[in-house]
């Protein structure tokens, strides 16, 4: 009687620890944990383009500080008194965009909706020029002047975007616009 009073418990004790087990894997197989290959390809990614834009960066540095370029910028006018004009075109914003733009809305800039705007707005950033002129930190706080449910918003890009259409670059904009959308990839 001893042993088949162990056998049955040996049954259980083993048809327990299955079941267990078959959930636990069950439960790791749906997890969303992105494999390690996935981000060691990403990683990668990303140090490459950091190095493009070093390498850009360095390329810029040197050509501002040739000679040659520091010739041509003395001028009889003083650097301050030369403003650059920008003037909105609001047919070729609409050519590149695709629909109409209005001067100044800041809804332009992927990422920014009428709420984000109101924010902007409360701030005294109306323009793409205030926008543009704003450092990212800025942008931060004002999403975080309107609650927790901005949280998910990376305003980093926003003043380049600006920017971009201050200076009516409006093809690069939706180029990078397209590339980028809602942060995707």
């Amino acid at each position: 009687m001893d042993f088949e009073g162990t056998t049955i418990w040996y049954w259980i004790i083993l048809a327990l620890v299955g079941i267990i087990s078959g959930i636990l894997g069950y439960f790791f197989g749906k997890s969303d944990v992105p494999t390690v290959p996935d981000n060691a390809i990403q990683l990668n990614a990303l140090e490459i383009e950091n190095a493009k834009l070093k390498s850009d960066l360095d390329a810029c540095q040197k050509q501002l500080a040739s000679p040659k370029l520091n010739k041509e910028r003395t001028t009889t006018f003083k650097e301050a008194d030369v403003k650059p004009s920008h003037t909105f075109d609001a047919d070729s914003a609409k050519l590149a965009m695709g629909k109409k733009i209005k001067e100044n809305d800041l809804k332009i800039v992927e990422g920014i909706g009428p709420k984000i705007e109101g924010l902007f707005h409360n701030f005294n950033i109306k323009t793409w020029k205030e926008l543009a002129d704003s450092s990212a930190d800025t942008c931060q706080q004002v999403l975080n002047s309107g609650g927790k449910r901005y949280r998910l918003h990376d305003p980093a890009s926003w003043p380049m975007q600006a920017k971009m259409a201050y200076e009516g670059h409006w093809k690069q904009l939706a180029e990078w616009q397209e590339k980028h959308r809602a942060g995707k990839y």
